[in-house]
């Protein structure tokens, strides 16, 4: 057995026509039928159903296609390791932001970068639908968003999170134990993401269990925004706790996490293709070092320790 000959069974099922076939694996069409012969002589089997044109594969013939795919996806995968190890990765790997999770993509470069320090990067801020989109179209390499069934069916999956929410309320406001529910909330002053936002939509949904209709006095596409008009217009925000390691905790600025607890999960997504190019691997693979739900829960747990003194 022959890796050419695996090479011409999938380029087989893929065109469905032998010619075609042939002329893609740049060999004559009798060499290529004679190759599939030979495999389906040592195998004991017939592969391909003929008649005067390609018919499709037998039963046993989908079972061995199989296969086939299997070890070229895993040969290819060799070569992508081997030539990894040999020589220095380069080259920009381009990845999809959710805007919530944005600031603290750096995390995520960090890790890759103390591995990889030839890689480049480019990460822009986009929807989640956006980045399901361009990944399909591969104009992106990894998307960093939320995994929901859509993404969950479709594409590799690394969870790094589960994002919980917290109340960010201005400086010198009244302390109020009570401000840790949703329920409560309703008589404040919000500036929040804008409604065509996932997150500002799950937001919306908490509110709507909790029967309440919130003030927005402001609407943004911006978390910086946000922040600021917490520290100097005097409104709250909610915001998932990730933020909280990249928030200057020396400010007067309170957080209180919220109850009941909501989350959504967090984490990578790529084309799910037998063998995952090695720029993509190298952040996956720094990725799952990091264990982000530890030390986001660490930084909740301390707000909520440090609003109960």
């Amino acid at each position: 057995m022959f890796i050419r000959q695996l090479h011409y069974l999938v380029t087989l099922a893929q065109e469905q026509h032998f010619a075609k076939a042939a002329e893609l694996s740049h060999v004559s069409q009798p060499a290529l039928s004679s190759a599939i012969r030979s495999l389906e002589a040592e195998l004991g089997l017939v592969i391909v159903r003929r008649g005067r044109r390609f018919i499709g594969f037998t039963e046993e013939g989908e079972r061995v296609l199989g296969w086939a795919r299997q070890t070229l996806a895993t040969l290819e995968h060799m070569r992508q390791d081997a030539s990894a190890a040999q020589v220095r990765l380069t080259g920009t790997i381009r990845i999809g932001v959710i805007p919530t999770t944005m600031p603290i993509v750096g995390l995520l470069l960090g890790a890759c970068r103390a591995d990889h320090a030839a890689i480049r990067y480019s990460a822009r801020s986009l929807s989640a639908d956006t980045i399901l989109r361009q990944l399909d179209d591969y104009e992106l390499d990894v998307g960093f968003t939320y995994l929901d069934d859509r993404v969950q069916a479709g594409f590799a999956v690394l969870p790094l999170y589960r994002e919980r929410y917290f109340l960010l309320s201005p400086p010198d406001s009244p302390a109020d134990p009570a401000l840790n529910r949703w329920d409560a909330l309703g008589e404040l002053p919000f500036c929040l993401l804008g409604t065509s936002m996932q997150n500002r939509q799950v937001i919306n949904a908490a509110f709507r269990r909790a029967g309440v209709q919130p003030t927005v006095v402001l609407e943004t596409d911006s978390l910086l925004a946000l922040y600021s008009n917490v520290q100097h217009a005097g409104l709250y925000s909610i915001l998932p706790h990730s933020l909280l390691s990249v928030l200057d905790t020396r400010t007067s600025i309170s957080a209180t996490p919220l109850l009941p607890e909501l989350t959504r999960e967090i984490g990578l997504i790529t084309r799910n293709s037998p063998s995952m190019p090695p720029l993509a691997a190298a952040m996956w693979s720094a990725a799952e070092r990091l264990d982000l739900q530890q030390s986001f829960d660490a930084l909740l747990q301390k707000t909520d320790i440090a609003a109960l003194q």
